[in-house]
Formats: C-alpha cells, structure tokens, sequence
C-alpha cells in the first residue's frame, strides 16, 4: 500500500510547511541555478519556491502526488526514487528534502546520489521531524503502526554521514524540526 498516493489529494492541507523565511534561511535563497526538491510530492515547498532560484525539480516515487505538483506549474516534476536519481553529477546548486527523509527506503544510498547531483559550492537541506522530542516519538510510533516504511534518525546521523563524504555538515533545531545543512566544496 502507498500511503502517500492515498494522501496526495489531501496533503497540502494536512502537512504544514516549514515558514519561508527559515527556508530560505537554511537553503540561502535566492541563489542562481537549479533546485532539486527530493521528495517533494506535490509540490507545496517548490511552489513558495519558484521565485528564489531559475528552475525547480520535483523527484519523487509517489506518481499520484507528483500530478499534484505538476497541476500546480511552474517546475518539472520527476518520477523516481532518490537512491537513484536520473540526473548527471553536479546537476543542482541546491538540493532540499523537507519532511521525508524518514521515508526513504535506503536512506544512506539517498545520502550519496544527493551527494552526487549536488554541484560544487551547492548546498543540502534536510529537515526532518527532530526525533529527540517526545512529541515525534509519538508520530514515529504512529508511522509504524499505520505500516509506514518511515525510519527517523537523529539530525547529528545524518551530518556525521554527510561529512563521512567530505561535507562542511550542521545541524541546527527550531521547535520539533531539526535541519542538515550540509555546503559542498
């Protein structure tokens, strides 16, 4: 079961975003160049997006979510999984995935093709649910009774991985987020 194909119509309104100025903050917005929204479903962070860089890609698995994101216009979307992205090295000067690295079915392998489409001096954003507050404990518990792949991993894991693979990596939290931010040399 794909539970996110059965949540695409409702999505938006279910899932606030993080606020934009934090967004641009974290991913230094406006830049120059191509953003990859990885996970980005249908698209409700690449819209409030569009104007802050020249072109946006939206890759995700989820095929009913991503015709959210195209009914939207505006940026291309991508049917694919993250642990292999159709996209040559160093496609991207910025690469955001909000609220679904927790979903992703290898997350290392992920790790590594962000890595790889990511152009020198781009720069990673990972925000996810900060897995240390008890309140996304619960939601973790909640994902897995509900049959969810999801796999939440403190922010700190993530960096150390990142900087395994020659990142200048940061974590830095704010209410029950936590955000990667990872700048490539």
């Amino acid at each position: 079961m794909d539970h996110f194909d059965l949540l695409a119509p409702l999505y938006d309104r279910l899932i606030r975003p993080p606020a934009d100025s934090r967004l641009n903050e974290v991913t230094g917005l406006p830049a120059r160049g191509r953003l990859l929204d990885a996970g980005g479903g249908t698209g409700r962070i690449a819209e409030r997006l569009r104007d802050q860089i020249d072109q946006i890609v939206i890759a995700d698995s989820s095929l009913k979510m991503l015709k959210q994101a195209n009914d939207k216009g505006g940026f291309d979307a991508v049917g694919s999984h993250t642990e292999v992205l159709p996209f040559p090295d160093g496609s991207f000067e910025r690469i955001i995935v909000v609220d679904a690295y927790h979903h992703l079915t290898d997350q290392g392998s992920s790790l590594a093709e962000f890595w790889r489409v990511l152009a020198p001096g781009g720069r990673l954003v990972i925000e996810e649910p900060d897995i240390d507050r008890f309140a996304v404990k619960l939601i973790a518990i909640a994902e897995k009774i509900a049959l969810m792949r999801s796999h939440f991993v403190r922010a700190e894991r993530i960096a150390e991985r990142l900087a395994g693979m020659g990142a200048n990596a940061a974590v830095e939290r704010e209410n029950h987020a936590a955000w990667v931010i990872a700048d490539k040399t």
